[in-house]
């Protein structure tokens, strides 16, 4: 399936590792041609050559803290810059931070509403005059499946993206009548650093294939998602393949949520 994203612009936050860096990849795969922004230039560093030597492209990196809306204006306006156009972006950067009511300070309230929410309103509020020079085009904000029926000592995380869930459908309907599709991925168990890092503290000497399987053993389909898995519904979504789809949810968790 040709998925219609040759020489398509992407604007991927918090790509130099995980999901974001795996939807790049796939991205320029696929074709398109991607900025990615994050705040380690080391990690950026990295993220470049991991791509450049997966498919012989290079990918354009940013270094910003997309917490600030002045940040989130660099990126967008830099991506432009770079290549001249802006067909794409996609939302994705953020941090788990799990607490129950009570031990949450204001200051946490604050910073992680501004990296989850607040992030993905400021980048699109710039990357808007672009897409709509451009007729039309794609914003995909990453957020979380227990976003949906967040459990106890799950904050502020599931509050932010709860409100990243709002925040998609809101704009789908503002913005589909300039051709621009809205969407949201919502994130369950997938491999990260972290994870695997989480896998021999509890699993001490156990594979990452022993350790899925036990954790899996909650999860309908057996086991914890691959990167990539994520990677690739994030692509199609942005695609032209996906062009009738706005406005929507897609859970990445194995058929562990609770709510469609």
């Amino acid at each position: 399936m040709d998925l219609g994203l040759k020489d398509k612009v992407a604007v991927i936050t918090g790509a130099s590792k995980g999901i974001g860096l795996y939807s790049a990849l796939q991205l320029v795969k696929e074709g398109a041609k991607v900025a990615i922004a994050a705040r380690d230039e080391e990690t950026l560093k990295e993220a470049q050559e991991f791509i450049q030597q997966q498919t012989g492209e290079k990918i354009f990196t940013i270094s910003a803290d997309v917490s600030t809306e002045e940040e989130c204006k660099k990126v967008i306006e830099k991506t432009v810059e770079h290549f001249g156009q802006l067909n794409i972006v996609i939302n994705n950067v953020g941090t788990s931070s799990a607490n129950s009511f009570e031990d949450v300070e204001t200051e946490l309230w604050h910073s992680d509403l501004n990296l989850k929410l607040f992030s993905a309103i400021h980048c699109s509020k710039y990357a808007l005059p672009y897409l709509k020079e451009q007729k039309g085009g794609a914003i995909l904000n990453v957020t979380a499946v227990l976003a949906k029926t967040p459990p106890a000592s799950s904050l502020p995380t599931t509050v932010s993206r709860s409100a990243g869930l709002a925040l998609t459908k809101a704009m789908s309907k503002d913005l589909g009548k300039y051709n621009i599709r809205v969407n949201t991925v919502c994130i369950g168990l997938i491999r990260s650093h972290q994870l695997e890092a989480k896998s021999q503290r509890e699993m001490p000497g156990a594979t990452w294939e022993e350790y899925s399987a036990e954790v899996g053993k909650t999860i309908p389909l057996g086991r914890i998602g691959n990167t990539e898995e994520a990677a690739n519904v994030i692509t199609f979504l942005v695609s032209d393949a996906a062009s009738y789809v706005s406005g929507t949810s897609v859970n990445i968790d194995g058929g562990s949520g609770n709510a469609l």
